[in-house]
């Protein structure tokens, strides 16, 4: 049950407090989450300026990593994302650790594939050869990070929500597929405070918070696992250390979203709806979606 953070500013914004020293900072996470678990089995930062990309990922816990902090006091960009990890799927290793990277696009995941030995051999075949190939590691989350990849190439001029709720469906059509003595009560229940339910139950649900880029701006679904906003419309001091993050100049409007499995300042925090998608343009503004249209 990993916990992630990703920002989409209009200006390149610097995020070390709410990795390291807010009241809820994602080291802390690291160490203990809401629920009172830990996320032990690894971390990884990533960052966009313009078209440069920069990834650091470590399997080490991010709360004993010295390399942590010294990533987090670096990440710098109009786009970032961060993530620590509580395995699920696929073993603590570096290839199985967030952000999964395709030259300039990334994913971070928190949530389930259930059954998902019986689901991956679906995915794969809606694959082409060179995608299967790209697969590194044995996570639920990088094969459906390659299904986005698939889906994005196939329609580029699609909006990032639209891929997001194909590839949500494609999910969800091959969990039912799965014979019911593979698993039982894979359920898409719309929990309104998914990190308080047991986990047996969250083990056997479909559970889906995505966020990723394809190199221009950030998108994503909230679907069975809590996922917060905070937007800002103006260049702001930071409420943890008094100082700027951003060096926007003075007569640009700065905005920016910032999206979190939990909240991590006293700031005014929204949730994001389940059963959602939703994109961050460059504008800065989240713009989210139900998952199910009517």
């Amino acid at each position: 049950m990993c916990r992630l953070y990703a920002l989409q500013a209009t200006h390149r914004t610097r995020a070390e407090c709410e990795l390291l020293d807010a009241q809820n900072a994602l080291i802390d996470q690291s160490r203990r989450d809401a629920r009172g678990l830990s996320n032990p089995h690894g971390w990884g930062m990533a960052s966009l300026n313009g078209r440069r990309a920069r990834c650091f990922r470590q399997v080490e816990p991010a709360s004993s990593s010295k390399q942590y902090r010294e990533a987090a006091l670096r990440l710098e960009g109009d786009t970032l994302l961060a993530h620590v990890r509580r395995a699920t799927v696929g073993d603590p290793a570096h290839e199985n650790t967030h952000p999964f990277r395709h030259e300039d696009a990334f994913l971070i995941h928190n949530g389930h594939v259930p059954a998902f030995d019986a689901v991956r051999p679906r995915l794969l075949d809606r694959l082409s050869e060179k995608r299967r190939r790209s697969v590194d590691g044995t996570t639920d989350s990088e094969h459906i990070f390659a299904l986005l990849l698939q889906l994005r190439a196939e329609q580029p001029g699609t909006p990032l929500h639209d891929v997001t709720r194909q590839a949500v469906h494609h999910l969800r059509r091959w969990c039912e597929e799965v014979p019911a003595d593979v698993h039982t009560g894979v359920s898409d229940a719309p929990f309104d405070a998914p990190d308080t339910v047991d986990d047996e139950i969250l083990h056997h649900t479909l559970a889906l918070n995505l966020l990723w880029t394809d190199g221009t701006w950030i998108g994503g679904a909230r679907l069975n696992r809590s996922l917060w906003a905070l937007r800002r419309t103006a260049a702001y001091t930071c409420p943890v250390c008094g100082e700027d993050h951003t060096d926007a100049p003075a007569d640009d409007r700065y905005r920016a979203t910032v999206l979190a499995s939990e909240r991590i300042t006293d700031e005014d925090w929204q949730a994001v709806p389940n059963g959602s998608v939703f994109h961050v343009g460059d504008d800065g503004i989240l713009d989210h979606q139900p998952l199910d249209r009517g």
